[in-house]
């Protein structure tokens, strides 16, 4: 009995996926619920577990070939172990070729003797068979020696002193023009440089980084796209998480980290500036009066934007918990397609690798992004004074045709305005 192993169903906006790779092979035993395949879509890797425990039959779809949901990609032989036996028969037969290999190896070698009595046809006379069996190794050496020197057909006699001399002769000569190659040392070694240090591999480009590909020429090509900046002095909020970091975790079980404190500030930035919130479609502006915020992370394949759904009834610890799930599953692969769908705003946080200053690109059909950056000391005036205070640079990349100059500042400065003085978070002021 085989059971059907099936692209699962991915939701409504993904029609095709890819083969990333077979974790299993024709005959290899699998359990039910076992990893079996990873499916590469246009948001992320999937892992399909087996349906059932037997043997992996057949494979119907190879790495790097597509299959539509629903279609049938591999067979699970259930009762029967039919799979396992065919690939043990098809080694035994590559097994006898080997074994006639060496026929023709006897044949290669008696091939050289053959050839070499053919320039050394008039030397028959004075030596035995067993002397031209000697040469032939030799002269196989230097072919184009021996090639030379019948060409002047010399006496038998001579001819037998002259490629023997010649033989032991012939090294000398090959090497002496190696002394004079050898002066131009950095013409050789850049020859054989290339072969070593310089290699390059091809490979071929996974179903999500060809869509994340496609999404940010996309941005570019569709959207008027700017960005703007500012910087917030982070002290208030570093002093806060400090402060109430041991309850907070002790609470609930998860530590405060920025993100919620910026995710917080861009809901009531979205608030006053609906239009960073809304999208284009066609000729028409659509509004919304929810905020799903899709929070950047990087995935062990690559970067994805899972999404907080109704970030606006979230509390802080919820906030942290979900990001914190989102990323352990991220590295894992595990994330679902219906978390990576829609958004209406986006927060990335390239701080994290060290980044001081960047211009991130919309994620379409989004208006914009926000981006959080490393936190330096940094020399600031504070009334009259020149003092060091932990600042963070920000940026907000919008689409110009729906967000103008202005409203794209105003945005960013209530951001700063809550960073600066947590507080208005919690009185939503």
């Amino acid at each position: 009995m085989a059971v059907e192993l099936k692209v699962p169903a991915s939701g409504e906006s993904i029609s095709e996926v890819e083969i990333g790779e077979w974790l299993k092979r024709p005959g290899d035993p699998v359990n039910q619920d076992e990893v079996v395949v990873v499916l590469e879509t246009d948001k992320a890797a999937l892992d399909v577990p087996a349906p059932a425990t037997g043997v992996l039959d057949r494979v119907l779809k190879e790495a790097g070939e597509t299959a539509r949901p629903g279609e049938v990609i591999a067979l699970i032989a259930v009762a029967g172990e039919a799979a396992a036996p065919q690939p043990a028969e098809a080694q035994p037969a590559v097994e006898p070729p080997p074994a006639a290999a060496p026929a023709p190896t006897a044949v290669e070698a008696e091939a050289p003797a053959a050839a070499a009595p053919a320039p050394e046809a008039p030397v028959e006379v004075p030596p035995p068979p067993a002397v031209a069996e000697r040469p032939a190794p030799e002269a196989s050496s230097p072919p184009p020696a021996v090639a030379e020197r019948p060409a002047p057909e010399a006496p038998p006699r001579a001819a037998v002193a002259a490629p023997q001399e010649s033989a032991v002769a012939a090294p000398p000569p090959a090497r002496a023009p190696e002394a004079p190659a050898a002066v131009p040392a950095a013409s050789l070694e850049g020859v054989a440089t290339p072969s070593i240090g310089r290699q390059e591999e091809v490979v071929p480009m996974t179903a999500l980084r060809r869509r994340i590909a496609e999404r940010l020429v996309q941005a570019q090509q569709t959207a008027a796209l700017l960005t703007t900046f500012n910087e917030i002095d982070m002290s208030a909020v570093i002093a806060l998480r400090q402060e109430l970091q041991p309850i907070f975790q002790e609470r609930h079980g998860v530590k405060l980290g920025f993100m919620s404190f910026f995710v917080k500030a861009s809901i009531e930035a979205l608030k006053r500036v609906p239009q960073v919130n809304a999208e284009i479609q066609d000729e028409n502006i659509v509004y919304r009066n929810y905020y799903d915020i899709g929070i950047a992370v990087g995935g062990g394949r690559g970067l994805v934007v899972p999404v907080l759904r109704n970030a606006e009834r979230m509390s802080f610890a919820e906030v942290e918990r979900a990001i914190a799930d989102f990323a352990r599953r991220a590295q894992e692969n595990k994330l679902k397609i219906e978390e990576l769908q829609g958004g209406t705003f986006t927060i990335s946080n390239g701080g994290i690798y060290g980044s001081l200053l960047s211009t991130p690109i919309v994620n379409p059909p989004q208006s914009g992004v926000l981006g959080m950056h490393a936190i330096q000391e940094r020399p600031v005036a504070r009334e009259g004074q020149v003092v060091i205070r932990p600042m963070m640079y920000v940026a907000l990349t919008y689409d110009h045709r729906l967000i103008d100059g202005r409203e794209a500042v105003t945005f960013l400065r209530h951001i700063k305005e809550c960073i600066e003085e947590p507080a208005r978070l919690l009185l939503e002021v």
